[in-house]
């Protein structure tokens, strides 16, 4: 048997989000399911007893996995099973994963594993704003020291107003989509897409998505009052010894805090320098004193280290690279850096680069997505790839992790907004690829920043210029004091309270990602950071323009040609053919690619070619075939059969007309063999359609220029 604990939270639309505990599951440190109308997720979590040896960080894991049987849908592939992570659930893990690692206290090292399962799915509720709440709900039913409780919203404006989880139809309509993280006190985490919002748009969202997360943090609060949970675990994750740590503050600070004040851009320098005070300081210890004590050494000097940089921050108003608080690094652009590629562009900023390249495709090209809850096609892909090379690293590259496929998906957010729709007018798949070649700091929008010079190089008509920043923050609760930088270095992103990347046009934001490492952030240092960013990227599509303002007018000549027309829907078959014999003909007569596909009671026909030459003759045979005979009209035909009162024409592909014996000339003919054959091709005009039969009269003679009369002898009057 089971005893069942419930909380429930109401949303403004009247819809109900149910807790509970205590039925599934029981095994784990804590389970909960949290439903909302026919979607619910089931969310555990399991702590290791202990802390392994010599760990000295947060050791989190979270998963989230979507069941194909949760909506009813089979697996793609052979083995018919759940197989990897999609991109979309590592995307919803890191959303989870980031909004509760800040909440676990510093010295908590044992291994945390937080898994959150879609168990049962209805397409229209979005399950990814209630993953969040799940894994919370799940950590707050243990008595694992968690700074909690979190929620996450989605908070989305549709027809000027704001909505707390939207349904997947009406967010469709969204001009602000944002996944807000928050305690009842304090944001968390922001991530989402916008269509060119102001910043005090963005702020008025979050507000109102922290106004629900209060309601569902406070439903935690009460559902662990209800299952009895009081205080949390003792834990002992680290031996610490005071004086140590005395002796390396007092013996290193100000050195520590000298080798700040150097200023130094090359970020090899600086890590040199730190690394000097820290060896100066070992040198006082014997090899095996030394081996004893080096793991306290290395934390204690750490966070000298964080400490001495951020007081320099806050006190002499400048940055380990010695720029001011609100100034861009250095930016130098190129553009058709690659003659092969269909566009490229590099993008430095600092000491970071990346070079990324555009090819246009077809509709064969689409991405496919088979996931639980999203199915279909994309035609816009961004890939962003970060090897070890980079940042100086010895190791092999291993593909690619979670952060790629983040920062990817931040950077095509940004640039989505502006990519035209795939259509009529612009009928290519896109792909763009991100190779960061250097990296301290903001990669994901320097990406951004060279995805939309490669775009315009490609000749891809988006409709404005997109440029990305990444904002940090130093605050000190104890003073006040707190600095807003701009254009963050690797270092002060992770010395730092804050990473905030805001991507957009000169007239407003497409994309954000925030997240916030420190208690109390206020609004007004949040507005002061979005005005700040709004600055920073003006400075950056400035820059940009100098390298290429707007999209070239023309693809290049080796970038494909695509031609989208638009038939019928009663003639894709007469496309096709029988076992797809018109087609492949077509094909192979033009080497050109042909797709089709029915979409709104229409046939869209994709013709993609590697010269105009090609993609004319291609042109004209579809035409050809789902062209309608017009009356008067003159067409080239065939004779595809001769009888004793006429031949038979085709005149169009399935379209066959009858020139009668006595329209070939104006002369007569006592047989049709005189003047024609079969397989001939001859000129013919359309004269007539019969209404009730739709059958075609054809003339030759028509076209033939008429002999003039013949004068008859005059004939003598007898007298």
């Amino acid at each position: 048997m089971y005893n069942e604990i419930k909380q429930v939270v109401k949303l403004d639309d009247g819809r109900e989000i149910e807790i509970s505990t205590g039925k599934l599951a029981k095994q784990a440190s804590g389970s909960v399911v949290v439903k909302m109308g026919k979607t619910m997720l089931l969310a555990t979590v399991v702590v290791a007893d202990d802390a392994k040896e010599d760990v000295d960080f947060m050791p989190l894991s979270v998963e989230y996995k979507e069941k194909y049987a949760a909506v009813g849908r089979f697996p793609g592939g052979f083995n018919k099973r759940e197989g990897r992570a999609s991109d979309y659930e590592i995307l919803v893990s890191r959303l989870v994963d980031r909004a509760l690692r800040p909440l676990f206290p510093d010295d908590f090292h044992a291994e945390v594993f937080v898994n959150v399962m879609l168990i049962s799915a209805d397409k229209n509720d979005l399950p990814d704003a209630l993953a969040g709440l799940a894994a919370s709900a799940a950590m707050s039913v243990t008595d694992i020291p968690f700074n909690g409780p979190i929620s996450e919203v989605r908070v989305a404006r549709i027809d000027g107003n704001f909505v707390i989880n939207p349904t997947a139809e009406d967010n469709k309509r969204a001009d602000i989509d944002l996944i807000v993280a928050a305690t009842i006190d304090n944001i968390m985490m922001v991530e989402g897409e916008m269509n060119e919002v102001s910043e005090k748009e963005m702020l008025e969202a979050i507000k109102f998505a922290h106004e629900a997360i209060k309601v569902q943090c406070q439903a935690q609060i009460e559902l662990r009052k209800a299952c009895g949970i009081e205080g949390f675990a003792e834990y002992c994750h680290e031996n610490n010894d005071e004086d140590l740590r005395k002796k390396v503050w007092d013996e290193t600070y100000d050195k520590a805090y000298a080798a700040a004040m150097t200023q130094t851009a090359d970020k090899h320098e600086r890590l040199r320098l730190f690394s000097e005070v820290k060896e100066n300081f070992c040198a006082q210890y014997d090899e095996e004193s030394l081996e004893e004590i080096q793991t306290l050494i290395d934390r204690y000097y750490h966070d000298v280290e964080k400490e001495a940089v951020r007081q320099m921050v806050l006190n002499e108003k400048v940055r380990l690279d010695g720029r001011k608080t609100n100034e861009i690094r250095p930016i130098w652009s190129e553009v058709d850096y690659l003659p092969a590629a269909h566009g490229s562009a590099i993008f430095t900023r600092g000491e970071t680069q990346s070079l990324t390249t555009v090819t246009l495709g077809n509709k064969m090209d689409e991405q496919q997505i088979d996931g639980a809850m999203i199915a279909g096609y994309e035609a816009l892909i961004l890939h962003y790839n970060f090897p070890p090379f980079s940042t100086g690293e010895a190791r092999p590259y291993r593909g690619v992790g979670r952060r790629e496929v983040g920062h990817g998906n931040l950077a095509h957010r940004a640039l989505a907004k502006v990519v035209p729709e795939k259509g009529e007018k612009f009928p290519y798949t896109v792909r763009v690829v991100s190779d960061i070649l250097e990296s301290n700091g903001s990669s994901s929008m320097a990406t951004v920043c060279a995805g939309c010079l490669a775009l315009m190089d490609a000749g891809v008509p988006i409709s404005k210029p997109v440029s990305g920043i990444a904002m940090g923050l130093i605050a000190d609760p104890k003073t006040g004091k707190f600095a807003i930088l701009s254009d963050i270095l690797g270092d002060e992103d992770h010395l730092g309270d804050m990473d905030f990347k805001v991507c957009g046009t000169k007239d407003g934001i497409t994309a954000t990602q925030m997240d916030i490492k420190v208690d109390g952030l206020s609004y007004e240092v949040l507005e002061q950071a979005l005005e700040q960013s709004r600055q920073g990227r003006e400075h950056i599509l400035n820059e940009m323009s100098k390298t290429l303002a707007q999209p070239r007018p023309e693809y290049k000549e080796h970038a494909p040609r695509i031609e989208t027309i638009v038939i019928p829907k009663d003639m894709i078959g007469a496309v096709i053919g029988p076992g797809g014999k018109i087609i492949q003909e077509i094909q192979a007569l033009s080497n050109t690619v042909i797709g089709i596909e029915e979409k709104d009671d229409k046939g869209y026909v994709e013709i993609s070619a590697n010269n105009q030459t090609d993609m004319n003759l291609a042109l004209s045979k579809v035409k050809a075939i789902v062209a309608v005979p017009e009356l008067n009209e003159i067409y080239t035909g065939k004779v595809k059969g001769i009888t004793t009162f006429g031949a038979f024409v085709e005149i169009l592909p399935n379209h066959q007309g009858l020139l009668h014996i006595s329209e070939i000339d104006w002369k007569r003919i006592k047989s049709v063999e005189e003047v024609l054959k079969e397989g001939q091709e001859i000129e013919v005009k359309l004269i007539e359609i019969d209404q009730k039969t739709g059958k075609f009269k054809l003339s030759r003679k028509a076209l033939l220029p008429r002999p003039p009369k013949e004068e008859r002898p005059e004939q003598k009057s007898e007298k």
